[in-house]
C-alpha cells in the first residue's frame, strides 16, 4: 500500500498557494460575494418571473434545499481533501478522472462567460449612476465594464489577503443596503398585491417543465458559495472553516433572495417586472424609497457585480492553477508568483480570454439578450458539477453511512439528493433552452475533451489517481491536530492508493 499526499504544497516550480491566510470570518464573506445577492437578484429575478411568474419565491425555496445537500457534499469531501481544483480533484478520485476534469472545466467554462455576464452589468450600473442613457450603449457599457474587471484581475493577483479586503468592503455595503431595504418593503404601505403563502408552494409553475427551467435559473442565483473549497489551501483550519463557510453563505443569500422575491410580487406588477429586466431592482427600489431608493440599490448591485467578478476570478484561476498543478492542463498554468503567492500564469491566460470575449460580446446584441443566454448556459455547467460532487461525497463516504443516523441522511441521502436534482434540471430543461443557450453550455464542455484526452495520452499522473476514501483518510489523521490546520507534509488530505 502506497500513501499519498495531494494538496497546496506541490506546485509547478515547487511553490504552492500562501496557507493560513484566511480566518472564519473572511471564508464567510468570500462565500456571500461568491453568490452575489445583489448581482443574482438584479441579473435573474426578471427572468425567473418571466419563466415562473409568481412561483419565483417557490423556485429559490425547492432549488435551495437539493443545494444544501450540495453545501454537505463540499463540505464533506473538503475534510479529507484539502484542494485548490475542489470537485476537479474530488470527482477525479472517486468517480473518474474523466469525470474529475469535465467537473473543473465546467466551472472553468461558466466562470468564463460569467466575466462577461458580470461584467456587463457592472460597466451598465456605474453609467447609470451618471446617465442612464448611457447605461444603453453595450458598446460603452462593455468597455468600463472591461475596466472594472481588470481592476479585480489586479486585486486578485495581489493575493489572497488583499481579496478578502476589498470583499469586506464590498459585500459589507452590499448587505446593508439590502437589509434596509429589506425592512424598508416590510414597512411599506400601497401595495400592488397582498402575500400569499401559495407563492411558496407548487401550484404556480407551468409543469414539470416550467419547474426544471425555474430551477435552472435558482441554481444560477446560488452558484459561487463552492469559492471557499477553491480558497481551502489558503485558509485556517480549512477542513472546518471552508464547509462551514459555504453553509452559512448559502443561508444569508436564501432569506435574501426569498425576501425580495417576495417583496417584486407583492410591490410589482408581473409585466412590469418582466419589461424591467436587469433593472427590476431599480424600479423596486424607487417604489419602497421614491428619489433615492432606486440609485441606492443600483450602488448595491454594482458593488455586488464587481465582488461576484473577485470571486470568480478566484474560482477560475484556482481550478486551472489545480490543473496546471497536476499537468491536465498546460503546466505554466500551476506557476505561483514568488511575490504575491498567487497563480499568476492563470491569472493572466483568464484575463487576457475575457478580453477576447468582452469584443465579442458586443457584436451579440442587447446587454439583456446576453445576460439571457449566458445564465442559463452556466445554469447548465453549474448543474452538472454540482450533481457530479454530490455522488463523489457519496463515494468517498460509501464505508460511513451506515454508522449513525446522521451519517446516513447529512453524508449519504441529502448530498444524493442533492446531486440527483441538480441532474434532473440539467437534462429536463435542455428542452426549454434557446439554441444558443443550449450551443453555449453544452459546446463548452464539449470542447473540454480535447485538453482532457490530450493530457491523458501524454500520461498525466492525474488520470492514475490516489482514491479517496474518506474512512481511511480520516482513520490516517487520527494522531494529527487537524483542528489546528498543520500536519507533516503540510495541509493536505492523505489518502491511501493501491
Amino acid at each position: 500500500m502506497r500513501t499519498t499526499f495531494r494538496g497546496g504544497t506541490s506546485g509547478t516550480a515547487g511553490r504552492g498557494l500562501r496557507p493560513n491566510v484566511l480566518g472564519t470570518l473572511d471564508t464567510v464573506v468570500m462565500a456571500v460575494a461568491g453568490s452575489a445577492p445583489a448581482y443574482s437578484l438584479a441579473a435573474t429575478t426578471a427572468v425567473l418571473v418571466g419563466t415562473v411568474g409568481f412561483a419565483a419565491p417557490a423556485a429559490l425555496l425547492y432549488c435551495a434545499l437539493p443545494m444544501l445537500g450540495i453545501v454537505l457534499a463540499f463540505s464533506r469531501l473538503g475534510r479529507i481533501d484539502v484542494n485548490a481544483g475542489a470537485s476537479y480533484s474530488w470527482v477525479g478520485r472517486t468517480l473518474h478522472p474523466f469525470l474529475g476534469f469535465l467537473s473543473g472545466w465546467a466551472l472553468v467554462v461558466a466562470a468564463m462567460f460569467f466575466m462577461v455576464a458580470g461584467s456587463l452589468p457592472a460597466g451598465q450600473l456605474t453609467l447609470a449612476l451618471f446617465d442612464p442613457a448611457l447605461a444603453q450603449d453595450t458598446a460603452l457599457a462593455t468597455a468600463v465594464g472591461a475596466g472594472w474587471f481588470l481592476a479585480m484581475l489586479l486585486v486578485v493577483l495581489g493575493g489572497a489577503r488583499l481579496t478578502v479586503r476589498a470583499q469586506l468592503f464590498m459585500t459589507g455595503v452590499e448587505l446593508l443596503i439590502l437589509s434596509l431595504f429589506v425592512l424598508g418593503a416590510l414597512l411599506h404601505r400601497g401595495s400592488a398585491a397582498s402575500f400569499d403563502w401559495s407563492w411558496l408552494g407548487p401550484w404556480h409553475f407551468d409543469g414539470v417543465p416550467g419547474f426544471a427551467s425555474g430551477a435552472l435559473i435558482a441554481a444560477f442565483s446560488y452558484w459561487g458559495w463552492d469559492v471557499t473549497s477553491n480558497l481551502s489551501e489558503e485558509t485556517r483550519d480549512s477542513r472546518r472553516t471552508a464547509g462551514l463557510a459555504a453553509l452559512v453563505g448559502v443561508g444569508v443569500v436564501f432569506l435574501l433572495f426569498e425576501a425580495f422575491t417576495i417583496a417584486v410580487n407583492v410591490l410589482l406588477p408581473t409585466d412590469r417586472t418582466e419589461a424591467a429586466g436587469a433593472d427590476v431592482l431599480v424600479l423596486l427600489g424607487e417604489v419602497i424609497w421614491p428619489g433615492a431608493g432606486g440609485k441606492l440599490l443600483v450602488v448595491a448591485v454594482m458593488l455586488s457585480t464587481v465582488a461576484t467578478l473577485e470571486t470568480t476570478l478566484i474560482q477560475v484561476t484556482r481550478s486551472l492553477f489545480a490543473m496546471g498543478r497536476d499537468r491536465t492542463m498546460p503546466a505554466a498554468l500551476g506557476a505561483v508568483h514568488r511575490r504575491w503567492n498567487t497563480p499568476w500564469v492563470a491569472i493572466g491566460v483568464v484575463g487576457a480570454v475575457a478580453l477576447l470575449l468582452f469584443v465579442a460580446a458586443t457584436a451579440l446584441g442587447s446587454v439583456g439578450d446576453i445576460l439571457a443566454d449566458a445564465v442559463s448556459a452556466m445554469g447548465l455547467l453549474i448543474a452538472f458539477y454540482y450533481g457530479l460532487a454530490g455522488i463523489a461525497a457519496v463515494v468517498a463516504y460509501r464505508g460511513m453511512l451506515l454508522a449513525s443516523v446522521r451519517d446516513f441522511v447529512l453524508g449519504g441521502a441529502w448530498p444524493l439528493l442533492g446531486s440527483a436534482f441538480m441532474f434532473w434540471i440539467f437534462f429536463e430543461s435542455l428542452g426549454g433552452l434557446s439554441t444558443a443557450a443550449a450551443a453555449i453550455g453544452l459546446g463548452g464542455l464539449a470542447a473540454g475533451l480535447v485538453p482532457m484526452f490530450w493530457y491523458w495520452h501524454k500520461g498525466s499522473s492525474y488520470y492514475r489517481p490516489a482514491k479517496l476514501d474518506a474512512a481511511r483518510a480520516l482513520a490516517a489523521a487520527e494522531p494529527y491536530p487537524v483542528a489546528r490546520g498543520r500536519r507533516p507534509g503540510g495541509d493536505e488530505a492523505l489518502a491511501t492508493d493501491f
